[in-house]
């Protein structure tokens, strides 16, 4: 139920959907004579729209999650599991074609491969199944587990959880895998990302070492007109209030134990 409720009401809450439905209820007000109302309505919904693609807003709302859980100075000396998080690839090409195709979070997948060869011993357990309310195309530990092999990671190091459909599930099914004291795991995903998964994570009873990849932001922006990119700003723009409305709806929910979890 809570995967649904998410996936609708983020279809909605999203800025350019937001942007719309304001726009559009206020041309339906107008027609209603509520010419008031109306023009208000249309007003917000161009103003959510200018914030989020013209200005950089986005990065300046990403860039405290991104910044929350840096890398580890010291490598640690020894990685019993290296878990990456789904969210990296693009599941209907990479179905439809047979190959692994990234998305803009690729560098998780590169990360972890790297990793790999730094952690020759190291079991590398994939999350991710399906995350949309329609499935579409494999499950993304599948694709993952693709690349892996063709990048001549031994078969017999992956582990596949294929089954999770947000971060909550991704914590609790690779719990489930992990078992009782796991050793040391290190955890990849994308550094916005990560506040909520270590969180999750936690809560599920794994502690894990943060290895954050996939930045954003360049951490020195300020608030100003941004017209070069509007539609990387707007894309920017979702994925942090994503963010910060997840670790709320986590936090209310009981699953998380702090709204904003710390190092």
């Amino acid at each position: 139920m809570f995967f649904v409720a998410s996936k609708l009401f983020w279809l909605l809450a999203q800025p350019v959907s937001l942007a719309f439905l304001l726009i559009l209820a206020g041309w339906i007000l107008v027609l209603l004579r509520r010419r008031r109302s109306g023009h208000l309505a249309i007003a917000g919904g161009l103003i959510v729209f200018a914030l989020g693609a013209f200005t950089s807003l986005g990065f300046l709302l990403i860039r405290p999650l991104e910044e929350r859980f840096p890398r580890p100075e010291v490598l640690p000396a020894s990685v019993e599991t290296i878990v990456l998080l789904g969210g990296a690839t693009a599941g209907r090409v990479s179905t439809a074609r047979g190959i692994a195709e990234f998305n803009e979070a690729g560098d998780r997948l590169a990360e972890t491969l790297r990793l790999a060869a730094l952690y020759p011993d190291a079991k590398i357990l994939i999350s991710g199944g399906v995350g949309l309310l329609v499935p579409e195309g494999e499950p993304e530990a599948v694709t993952a587990e693709r690349f892996f092999r063709t990048m001549g990671i031994a078969p017999g190091r992956l582990v596949l959880e294929d089954q999770s459909r947000n971060t909550g599930e991704n914590a609790d099914r690779t719990a489930a895998l992990l078992g009782a004291a796991p050793g040391p795991v290190l955890l990849v995903t994308s550094a916005f990302h990560m506040p909520r998964s270590v969180g999750l994570f936690r809560a599920a009873g794994v502690e894990v070492v943060p290895w954050p990849v996939d930045y954003r932001s360049a951490g020195n922006e300020a608030f100003g007109p941004d017209l070069a990119n509007p539609i990387l700003n707007l894309g920017t723009t979702g994925i942090a209030l994503r963010e910060w409305i997840g670790l709320a709806a986590y936090k209310l929910t009981g699953r998380i134990d702090a709204w904003f979890p710390a190092p």
